[in-house]
């Protein structure tokens, strides 16, 4: 039996490391192509080197998303080396922690541009291709999935604007659904509670201490519990879409 997602191409942002390289790996393991889209190449190349070596294809994009101009160019780059654009995951994301009074303004922006304004750009060039490849064979069906976060639902203190870029995410990918679900392109949010990734490594060491006492005790997530959620909702059968999925670890409240 073949896997299902024989013949499909998938574009993972952020895939240098975390949940976007386990997420590269889990689609390839499926089946698809996989561009590997990201800002430290060598990383994206040893990412590239491990799909190949298990047999499957895969291809580099440097890129830096928050650029509009760069993220277009991945998704044409993609198309133009594997052929066609069926799955879109937007993982790349920044999280800086601290209080909102006196913080600094480009650490906001950051935020903003890598969390939100890259997820659109990528959606923005990809929405045509996907609903191309959702009118073909193989599975007449095409994904976009944004990794959203528990902080897209729940606010948390120190994390205003992580939380806000977050909610926009959701928002913004339930609005997208109800505009491309006649086109049969779905539009699915993962939101992981705290999840064992180089992500909270951005914060200076005060905060990093601060989340290591409030989650140093719990079993958390790893990438790959993630990679996994999202597997499963590419596999989907045509007529089931999955709009949204919470993934906790058991002891966070």
């Amino acid at each position: 039996m073949t896997p299902r997602l024989d013949r499909t191409v998938a574009l993972v942002t952020g895939a240098s490391s975390g949940i976007g390289r386990a997420t590269a790996l889990e689609l390839a393991r499926h089946g698809a192509a996989v561009a590997v889209v990201g800002r430290r190449e060598d990383r994206l190349a040893d990412l590239a080197t491990e799909i190949t070596g298990a047999g499957g294809r895969a291809l580099v994009v440097p890129a830096d998303v928050t650029d509009p101009t760069a993220a277009a160019e991945a998704v044409d780059k993609t198309v133009a080396g594997l052929g066609r654009l069926d799955i879109l995951v937007n993982n790349a994301g920044l999280m800086l922690l601290g209080p909102a009074p006196g913080a600094d303004l480009a650490d906001w922006r950051r935020m903003v541009d890598i969390n939100l304004m890259g997820l659109m750009y990528c959606t923005h060039a990809a929405v045509p291709h996907l609903v191309e490849a959702a009118a073909q064979e193989p599975r007449r069906v095409a994904d976009i999935i944004n990794i959203g976060s528990l902080a897209g639902r729940r606010a948390f203190a120190m994390s205003a604007v992580y939380c806000a870029t977050k909610f926009g995410v959701g928002a913004f990918s339930e609005a997208l659904r109800q505009e491309l679900a006649h086109q049969h392109v779905r539009v699915s949010v993962v939101e992981p509670g705290s999840v064992d990734t180089e992500l909270r490594d951005h914060n200076d060491p005060a905060i990093q201490q601060q989340l290591a006492a409030a989650f140093g005790g719990i079993d958390r997530l790893q990438s790959q519990d993630i990679a996994d959620t999202v597997g499963y909702i590419v596999t989907r059968p045509r007529h089931v879409a999955v709009g949204e999925l919470l993934v906790r670890p058991t002891e966070q409240i």
